[in-house]
């Protein structure tokens, strides 16, 4: 390897776009880009399959009382504040299996698309409380980015990126994923929310 040239770091991280625990975690992965040519492939982890694709529902309806989830959100906003993220669309949650689908058809368009698209779904529901279940929402951040328009039809409509958040969910399974964000950087999972410095102690580890 050339001086000049950055370790290959190759992560593999579960994640999903409702989490916002998943969006912080990714800005922090993103740090390690200052030392690493870093490659990530994201597992798209639908966590609610069976929320409604409406509006949503409140926190408490999944099982949180009121008093957890006031724990919860206190977690969370002390994390953001960390990483100097506003959050403001933690009033419900919705469905975000158009939105996995969408992202992964995105990947076929190189990775300047895709991550570009990758934050704006988080930023659109866990920052702005739009609704990702909103089809009307997803074309519009496709038109706001500049992507091919016919990217939400082969999304929502080709069975192939079904078939790939199948796979996704059965190999969480077989690996026992309880938890997102999950992040591997070998064969050892670090489970949650990491420190920078965590993340970077498990990228030494890897590329050693």
């Amino acid at each position: 390897m050339a001086l000049h040239e950055k370790p290959l770091l190759r992560v593999t991280v579960f994640s999903d776009y409702l989490c916002p625990f998943c969006y912080l975690g990714w800005l922090r992965l993103e740090r390690l880009r200052a030392d690493y040519e870093l490659r990530v492939n994201w597992c798209m982890t639908e966590i609610h399959a069976d929320n409604p694709t409406d509006a949503g529902r409140p926190p408490t309806d999944m099982g949180y009382t009121p008093g957890q989830w006031q724990r919860l959100l206190g977690e969370i906003e002390a994390a953001a504040e960390e990483d100097g993220v506003c959050l403001g669309g933690l009033h419900c949650t919705t469905n975000s299996h158009k939105a996995l689908l969408l992202a992964e058809a995105a990947k076929e368009a190189g990775a300047e698309a895709f991550y570009a698209l990758h934050r704006r779904l988080f930023e659109v529901y866990l920052c702005e409380g739009r609704n990702l279940a909103d089809e009307s929402v997803l074309r519009g951040l496709v038109t706001e980015l500049g992507l091919d328009p016919g990217l939400p039809d082969r999304a929502w409509g080709e069975p192939r990126y079904e078939q790939r958040l199948r796979n996704v969910a059965r190999a969480a399974r077989e690996l026992g994923v309880d938890a997102i964000p999950t992040f591997y950087f070998d064969r050892t999972p670090l489970r949650g929310l990491q420190s920078v410095e965590n993340l970077r102690a498990a990228a030494r580890a890897a590329v050693q």
